[in-house]
């Protein structure tokens, strides 16, 4: 830890105490966020620890629509994003003018949207889900209801395989979870035997089925702190491995790499094989520092937008514990 970072983090404490705030983080973010957070979850845990929260501050680490989503719970509640250009490839994959249309043309449909979406989208759904309860949540809706499932195309065609249900896909992805590499994961299996293979249902349908295990952050974490496997190939975002590996000391997590690609070192482009999502990554201990000693980066989200937007989600959290 550099002298830099160990000025932050003093000062990240003993503002969010004055201020009475509360850090989030995803686990998507950088280690050292996830180290100074108050609370770590994936986005369905963020937003029912946001609802529970007494702070007058939160402090969402994370991307631009999971503040949208906290604000939406918390009107009375500062909302803060240390970068606000944190934004989400799987949430521009649908926008509010397109999904309007839809309902438009198709007005016998109901909408369940990923929490991946911008407030304007949840204000055009009759339910959000997350990658945890997305799966309970649409088989509680009868076989014979038109369904229109989106943004990501991968999540729901993962529950369509395992339900039966025949939702219609909106064609949209993350951007992290449909690159990894099909090859990679195959010589990983070679060189690895024994391994389990965990896998987020955003992947690619060819991934999903050579994996031992698909879940939600939160339930691939689970995962491989009960299992008694030691080895683990791992295909999400490459952040949870940060926690994966604080919780599981004797363990061994190897992430499944992109399909080719490129970095930027020192000028020059070289071959990467992380799988790191770069919106997350524009998080860091400086800019949490100043937006929490500013109080800038507020999320702001339209009054009436808001109201419309948050029963798809109050629904959600009330279907999650149902």
């Amino acid at each position: 830890m550099n002298s830099n970072d160990t000025f932050y983090i003093e000062q990240i404490n003993k503002l969010r105490k004055e201020k009475n705030a509360v850090i989030m983080a995803h686990y998507y973010q950088i280690p050292q966020i996830q180290d100074i957070a108050d609370f770590i979850g994936d986005s369905l845990a963020l937003a029912q620890k946001a609802k529970q929260t007494d702070a007058d501050i939160i402090v969402l680490c994370g991307v631009h629509f999971m503040g949208e989503t906290a604000k939406i719970i918390c009107p009375k509640k500062k909302v803060l994003i240390p970068d606000l250009n944190a934004g989400c490839s799987l949430a521009d994959s649908c926008s509010a003018q397109d999904l309007k249309l839809f309902k438009q043309q198709n007005p016998e449909y109901k909408i369940i949207s990923y929490v991946n979406t911008s407030a304007e989208v949840k204000a055009l759904t009759d339910v959000c889900v997350t990658s945890s309860n997305a799966l309970k949540i649409v088989q509680k809706f009868s076989d014979d209801e038109k369904l229109l499932f989106g943004p990501d195309f991968n999540l729901g065609n993962y529950i369509n395989s395992i339900t039966c249900k025949q939702m219609k896909l909106w064609n949209g992805a993350c951007h992290v979870h449909s690159r990894f590499s099909v090859d990679e994961l195959i010589k990983l299996k070679k060189q690895y035997p024994q391994a389990k293979v965990l896998a987020h249902p955003e992947c690619k349908s060819v991934i999903l089925k050579l994996a031992d295990v698909v879940g939600s952050t939160q339930a691939l974490l689970e995962y491989a702190k009960k299992s008694e496997e030691l080895t683990f190939i791992v295909a999400t975002e490459s952040g949870i491995l940060h926690k994966m590996q604080q919780e599981c000391k004797d363990k061994n997590f190897i992430p499944v790499p992109p399909e080719a690609t490129e970095m930027e070192v020192d000028g020059k482009l070289t071959p990467c094989s992380c799988n790191e999502c770069e919106y997350m990554r524009m998080n860091t201990l400086e800019k949490l520092y100043k937006c929490l000693r500013d109080e800038t980066n507020e999320i702001i989200v339209d009054e009436e937008i808001a109201a419309k937007a948050v029963s798809c989600i109050e629904k959600m959290l009330q279907m999650s514990v149902e």
